[in-house]
């Protein structure tokens, strides 16, 4: 289970290494942008939010489920936005995970193509598998949603979420490494059952430090290059 955190936070090292600070800057302001607006929208409805959740015969008890309700409404906000982040900064994010591959293997560089032309090569590949994702997320995300609406269950809802959310962003951030040598997504599930629990815990980092404020402005490029030496050292000599 440590270990699998462990890659998360090798992540903060991997960013501001020399050679690699340049290629997180595009994911760094995609996802300074929208999770900014992200908080902006949260901030905004959350008053809404509450009152259609919270009826009225149960305004006594407001200073009890309020947290509920806030922490239910944030996770599934700011996951959304991480969700859009990464399907924006797909492309970059894959090129950031080569460049921090080559250098956890010690090799060099591929000079043979200018990042624009790599990233336009790696485009089609890198839209198909983030449509992929989304499909996969939203066949599962919606019968947790309707536990948030059950008077009891609900109370639970938020732990599920978080599960979910902690297995859906190992899933997102691996994804990067494993299709840059070709893996498609759904190998890339398979993987990530045979580790699941490391997966988990690396998947609960990111899910976590994307609730805090101007930390999860890092939080993607951080996973990024985490989920990369998570590749390296544990699933990149396994049989595919």
């Amino acid at each position: 289970m440590f270990r699998g955190m462990n890659y998360f936070f090798s992540g903060f090292k991997l960013i501001f290494s020399r050679g690699i600070k340049r290629f997180v800057f595009i994911p760094l302001t995609i996802n300074i942008s929208i999770f900014a607006f992200g908080f902006w929208f949260g901030m905004e409805w959350f008053d809404q939010f509450l009152e259609k959740m919270l009826p009225a015969w149960l305004s006594w008890a407001e200073f009890i489920l309020w947290p509920i309700f806030a922490l239910s409404y944030f996770l599934i906000v700011f996951y959304l936005f991480a969700l859009l982040a990464n399907i924006v900064a797909a492309p970059f994010n894959g090129l950031l995970s080569e460049k921090v591959e080559h250098q956890l293997r010690g090799d060099s560089p591929r000079q043979n193509q200018s990042t624009i032309t790599h990233l336009l090569k790696e485009l089609p590949r890198t839209v198909g598998s983030e449509i992929n994702k989304l499909f996969y997320f939203l066949l599962r995300s919606l019968p947790l949603l309707i536990l948030f609406l059950i008077p009891g269950i609900n109370f639970f809802a938020p732990v599920a979420w978080f599960l979910f959310s902690a297995w859906m962003l190992s899933l997102e951030y691996l994804d990067y490494p494993l299709g840059n040598h070709g893996i498609l997504f759904k190998q890339t599930r398979e993987l990530a059952k045979r580790q699941r629990t490391r997966c988990l815990s690396f998947g609960a980092l990111a899910s976590a430090f994307t609730m805090i404020p101007v930390l999860n402005f890092i939080v993607m490029p951080v996973a990024v290059a985490g989920a990369t030496a998570f590749y390296v050292d544990s699933m990149s000599d396994i049989d595919y």
